[in-house]
This record gives structure tokens, sequence and C-alpha cells, in this order.
């Protein structure tokens, strides 16, 4: 059984992805990742520290984003918020393996 919040994430998804053969966050490329995951002013210097701290890749910085997403998608919220970047982050460096 799905909870509401994995219902509402799938559907959000899917609408967003529906006519570019996309089905998840983490398929997104560059171009879609620049205009889905933007980051806004309050985000970027907690995006630059883990970067410089942890010494995220580009790749990792790409995964960083997608995840966000995802959390700010689970959560019904439109823009990614500094703490989806946060929780984004602490996967990450917990995890290094990049989706």
């Amino acid at each position: 059984m799905q909870s509401k919040s994995g219902a509402l994430y799938l559907l959000v998804q899917l609408a967003r992805f529906q006519k570019k053969g996309l089905h998840a966050n983490a398929q997104m490329r560059t171009r879609d990742i620049k205009h889905y995951c933007a980051v806004k002013q309050e985000a970027e210097k907690l995006l630059e520290v883990a970067i410089n701290k942890l010494g995220l890749s580009a790749r990792a910085y790409s995964c960083v984003l997608k995840v966000a997403r995802t959390i700010a998608d689970f959560e019904g919220a439109e823009d990614i918020q500094p703490a989806h970047f946060s929780e984004a982050i602490r996967s990450q460096s917990l995890d290094r393996e990049c989706c």
C-alpha cells in the first residue's frame, strides 16, 4: 500500500515529465536539472560549503539536486527549500554512491 505522500510524489513526477519520456527525477538530464532544480540564493552558500567540505564532484552535485527535488516533491513543495538541499547533502555524504 502506498502512502499519500508517495502517491503525490508519483503524480507530480509523472505530470512533470509527461512529454519528456522520463518517469523519475533520477532520469533528469542537465537541462532538466537546470529547469526543475533551481538553486535559490539562500541555498547557494549551503551547496558551496558542501562542495568544498565534502569534495563533491559535478556528478555528485547533480545527484544532490535531483534528490533535493525528490524530497521537495514528497513534501508537496513547488520550490526546493534549503532544508531539502540539506537533507540531500546529508544523504550524499552518507552514501557516496551517486544516483
